[in-house]
C-alpha cells in the first residue's frame, strides 16, 4: 500500500511541476505535442489564446510560393472526358464495334460491367470544335469554358488505381484509398495556417447537380482532419439563413454573455490542459475562439446581396439561388478575398452509367457559366496569379457503353486508366494541353500524371516540398503524397 501511496504522490508532483511551468517547459511540451505549430501566446492569466496570425508548422514556405490559395471544384461522380474534352472522332467512326482486346489489355471492370457480353465502342453525341490561340478542341457542351481555353492548362492523362467512387474521391482528397487521412485543406492548414483570423483556413461548399441527383453520396471525412488537430478540419458552409451550423447564440444569449461564457469555459479547459496536457484542448479553445469571431465575419461574407447586377450575369442565373454551384462559386471569389487558404466545392451528379447524353447535358450546364465565371472574375480583380482553381472528379468514364447502345442512348462506366481535368491561375502554364491519350480514349500514350504527382504539383505552386511536409503519427511520418509523388514542372510557368 506504502508504494502505491508513494506512486501516486510522484504523479501529483509531477503534475504540480507542469502546470505551474507554464511559460517554461509546459508551453515547450505543448508546441511538441501540437507538431511545432506556433498557434497559441501565454496570457498573464496563465489561459493559452489563439495568435492574431495563425501559422502552421511552416515558419516560411521552403521556396517562394506562386499561389497562397486554392479553389477546388470537385466534380463528383466522375465526369466523362469524352463528352467534354478529349475529342475523339474514331469512337463515332466505328460506334458499336467491339472494344478491340488489345486496347483494353484485360483492365479492371467494376462490376457493373464485368459481366457484360460484350463492349461496344461509342463516341460523343456532342461536337467539339477549337478554341484558343492553339485551336484547343472543347465540347459543344462547355460553350463558356471554351472561350476561357488560353487561361487554362489543361492535364488529359490523369490516371488513378482506384475504380470505384469512395475510394477514388478519398485517393483524391487525402492521398489514400483507406479512410482516416487528412485531406489536402487540413494538410495546408497544419502546414502554412490561416491568413484571416476571423474565417477557417478551410471551407467546404457542396452543390448537388441536375445529371443524376441521387448519385453517390459524400461523406464528412472527405473535409476532415484525419490524425491531426481538429482545428485543421473543414468548415461547411451550407446554403439557408444559418450557413454554418450552431453559430448562431440561443435566444436569450447577446455578445457580451457569450464572450463572459467562452470566457470560463476557456479557463477550465486551461485547467485541464494543466493536468492532461491533451493538445486536444488547446484545440477545442481555438474552435470556440474563432466560432465567436465568425458570428460577425460569416454573415458578411455570404450575404451576396450587394453583388452588383453584371456580376450575377456574369455568373449566370443560378448564381441569385443558394446552394447551386454557381452561388457557390460566387461565394468562393469572397471567401478567396477574404484570404481562405483552401476553399473546396463538391458538385455531385456526374456518375452517368446511362442515360448520358441527357444527364450530362444538364449537368455541364450547372457548371460551365459559373466555372468560366470565376476564373475571369478572379482575373479582374487581380487574383488569379496567386489563386490556383482546380476543376475535376475522382476518375474518367469508359469509351464503351455500359448496358445497352441505342442510336440515342449510352452510358459509361467508371474509367481510372486516364481522364482530364484543368487548372488555372497561381502559377501553371496557360493556354496548355498536357498529356495525350490513345485514338480510343482508352491508355495514356504521353505524358502519364498520376494522382500523387498532381498532389505534388499542387503542394509545390503553394512553395511547399510535398517530401518535407510530415506529420509523426504511430511511429510513421506521414504525407499528403504517402511516399509517392513528383512535380510535373512542365505544368508550370
Amino acid at each position: 500500500m506504502s508504494k502505491i501511496i508513494k506512486e501516486r504522490e510522484n504523479q501529483m508532483n509531477r503534475r504540480a511541476f507542469f502546470s505551474k511551468s507554464a511559460t517554461g517547459i509546459g508551453v515547450a511540451a505543448l508546441s511538441s505535442l501540437l507538431g511545432g505549430c506556433n498557434l497559441f501566446d501565454q496570457s498573464e492569466n496563465g489561459i493559452l489564446t489563439q495568435k492574431n496570425n495563425l501559422q502552421g508548422i511552416l515558419d516560411a514556405p521552403h521556396f517562394a510560393p506562386k499561389a497562397k490559395r486554392v479553389i477546388y471544384l470537385f466534380q463528383s461522380g466522375g465526369p466523362s472526358q469524352l463528352e467534354l474534352f478529349d475529342y475523339k472522332p474514331l469512337l463515332n467512326q466505328r460506334r458499336g464495334e467491339e472494344l478491340p482486346d488489345s486496347i483494353r489489355n484485360g483492365q479492371r471492370l467494376t462490376g457493373m460491367t464485368s459481366g457484360q457480353d460484350s463492349f461496344p465502342i461509342v463516341g460523343s453525341q456532342f461536337g467539339f470544335s477549337q478554341h484558343g490561340e492553339n485551336g484547343t478542341y472543347m465540347s459543344d457542351l462547355m460553350p463558356y469554358t471554351s472561350k476561357i481555353v488560353d487561361e487554362l492548362c489543361i492535364i488529359k492523362s490523369m490516371h488513378t488505381e482506384a475504380i470505384n467512387h469512395d475510394p477514388a474521391i478519398t485517393f483524391f482528397q487525402t492521398g489514400s484509398q483507406q479512410p482516416g487521412r487528412p485531406c489536402m485543406g487540413s494538410w495546408l492548414s497544419y502546414g502554412m495556417g490561416s491568413m484571416n483570423e476571423n474565417l477557417p483556413t478551410f471551407t467546404v461548399l457542396l452543390s448537388r447537380g441536375t445529371g443524376r441527383k441521387f448519385g453517390q453520396p459524400l461523406y464528412s471525412r472527405l473535409w476532415g482532419n484525419g490524425f491531426l488537430h481538429s482545428l485543421h478540419q473543414g468548415v461547411q458552409f451550407r446554403s439557408g439563413k444559418d450557413p454554418v451550423l450552431y453559430l448562431k447564440d440561443p435566444d436569450g444569449i447577446d455578445r457580451a454573455s457569450r464572450r463572459k461564457m467562452l470566457d470560463h469555459i476557456a479557463e477550465l479547459n486551461a485547467k485541464q490542459l494543466e493536468e492532461f496536457g491533451d493538445p486536444e484542448i488547446s484545440s477545442r479553445i481555438a474552435q470556440y475562439e474563432m466560432a465567436y469571431r465568425m458570428q460577425t465575419s460569416v454573415p458578411d461574407v455570404v450575404d451576396i446581396s450587394n453583388e452588383p447586377d453584371h456580376i450575377y450575369q456574369m455568373y449566370g442565373p443560378d448564381s441569385m439561388q443558394p446552394g447551386t454551384f454557381a452561388a457557390n462559386c460566387l461565394l468562393a471569389r469572397r471567401l478567396a478575398e477574404q484570404d481562405v487558404r483552401f476553399i473546396q466545392l463538391y458538385h455531385m451528379g456526374w456518375d452517368q452509367h446511362e442515360n448520358l447524353p441527357t444527364q450530362i447535358a444538364g449537368q455541364a450546364k450547372d457548371v460551365d457559366q459559373a466555372t468560366a465565371a470565376l476564373i475571369m472574375d478572379l482575373k479582374q480583380r487581380g487574383m488569379l496569379e496567386d489563386t490556383l482553381v482546380i476543376w475535376g472528379g475522382e476518375f474518367g468514364r469508359t469509351n464503351y457503353s455500359q448496358g445497352t447502345l441505342t442510336d440515342t442512348n449510352y452510358g459509361r462506366d467508371h474509367h481510372p486508366r486516364c481522364f482530364t481535368i484543368f487548372m488555372a491561375g497561381g502559377g501553371v502554364k496557360p493556354g496548355m494541353v498536357y498529356g495525350e491519350t490513345d485514338e480510343f480514349g482508352y491508355n495514356i500514350v504521353k505524358d502519364p500524371v498520376h494522382v500523387h504527382d498532381f498532389q505534388a504539383t499542387m503542394l509545390h505552386q503553394l512553395g511547399i516540398d510535398h517530401e518535407k511536409m510530415t506529420y509523426k503519427y504511430q511511429g510513421r511520418r506521414f504525407r499528403l503524397t504517402d511516399v509517392h509523388g513528383k512535380v510535373v514542372k512542365d505544368l508550370l510557368a
